[in-house]
């Protein structure tokens, strides 16, 4: 039987738990042409959930675009990445989508590569003579013309948005902002899992991206969400679990989706058909999961510094934080000071290691918290 709990990678609809207040919100956002800001921690299921919006709108009215920047470091991948993206919103089939590709990019030299699968991929080049601005120029105005010809509402998703800040300019920012004010056309859906970044692009004056569209945080899934989730799908594959043990799997997730569908994935393997799942296999899952990546966090475990290390102890036993400055926290976990903890912040925001969260601090991954606690509980400096 196959597992029911499926985590990691792009899930289709069957595999969400709840979230149909988010999708409504979305599909009225990308209706109305709107400019919209979805970000979240890291594996929080943004991007399927972006996916299923986009899916869910009506074809004869609605042209799709996702554009994934996280492979992108400069202008001229930007440009590459924008191009394929909207010429695959306009057809499936390679050859049409070279077709789309000739129609509106063509000073880019579209052509189709076989991958190493074997499969057909589009590609674009620029020539030697060619600066990289008027193509930028080009790409960001498509939109607007791909919307007029085809009659339709556009709706562009630039995934892994704040890869645009690694740039060697901010060129493509300005450019983007302006185009995305003037295509009315045109929704603009803009993704980002490092938070603290996205909030920096949109939040900060100086930023060519402040205040340009509307804010939507995907926080984690309630416990009342996921119990008849979880129940339901134990049941349909003749399995068994009662609430009391589903409040504690969501006890150590936080309620989040990745680590929390990864922990029931682990739990229905070890639970036997017609058989409950118990305390004893909850723990036997979560020791399992721990062992597995047990080698990846003992090497970014030593690579920290010390109060680094002792800032996410500290938020491993006790998070959510919110007065993580305050002196009775830093007297605590042996901080030294608030200043000291501010540069660890620093450190650890940088590497993603944790997140603010409703103006509190957590771990990102709810495991190396879990393998923090049991495995450094008192030498955790």
């Amino acid at each position: 039987m196959i597992n029911p709990f499926r985590y990691g990678g792009i899930v289709g609809e069957g595999s969400f738990c709840d979230r149909e207040q988010e999708l409504r919100d979305l599909h009225r956002a990308m209706e109305n042409g709107e400019r919209l800001f979805v970000y979240s921690e890291r594996r929080m299921g943004k991007t399927s959930l972006v996916r299923l919006a986009l899916e869910r709108l009506p074809r004869d009215a609605f042209d799709a675009a996702y554009i994934d920047l996280w492979p992108t470091d400069d202008e001229a991948s930007f440009v590459a990445a924008t191009a394929r993206g909207l010429s695959e919103s306009l057809a499936t089939a390679p050859e049409r989508v070279l077709e789309a590709a000739r129609a509106f990019f063509q000073r880019l030299q579209p052509s189709l590569v076989l991958d190493t699968q074997g499969r057909a991929e589009l590609r674009f080049a620029l020539s030697a003579t060619q600066s990289t601005g008027p193509e930028l120029e080009n790409v960001l105005r498509a939109p607007a013309r791909i919307a007029s010809r085809r009659a339709k509402q556009l709706v562009v998703v630039f995934d892994e948005f704040q890869r645009v800040l690694d740039y060697p300019s901010d060129r493509v920012e300005r450019s983007l902002r302006s185009a995305v004010q003037e295509d009315a056309a045109v929704s603009y859906v803009f993704l980002g899992s490092q938070k603290h970044l996205i909030r920096q692009m949109v939040l900060e004056r100086t930023s060519p991206f402040y205040r340009a569209g509307g804010h939507f945080v995907l926080r984690p899934i309630s416990a009342d969400a996921w119990d008849p989730f979880i129940r339901s799908r134990f049941s349909a594959s003749d399995r068994g679990i009662d609430s009391t043990l589903i409040e504690r799997i969501i006890d150590l997730t936080g309620g989040h989706p990745f680590y929390t569908q990864h922990l029931c994935h682990t739990l229905w393997e070890l639970t036997e058909p017609a058989c409950e799942a118990t305390e004893a296999l909850l723990e036997d899952a979560v020791e399992l999961l721990l062992e597995r990546e047990s080698f990846a966090y003992l090497a970014l475990w030593e690579s920290l510094a010390m109060m680094q290390r002792r800032l996410l102890a500290a938020l491993s036993e006790q998070a959510p934080v919110e007065q993580i400055f305050a002196s009775a926290f830093v007297q605590r976990h042996r901080l030294k000071s608030a200043s000291a903890v501010q540069r660890a912040v620093r450190a650890l925001l940088e590497r993603d290691l944790i997140d603010r969260s409703n103006g509190s601090y957590v771990v990102s991954d709810r495991f190396l918290a879990l393998w923090i606690r049991r495995r450094h509980p008192t030498r955790a400096a």
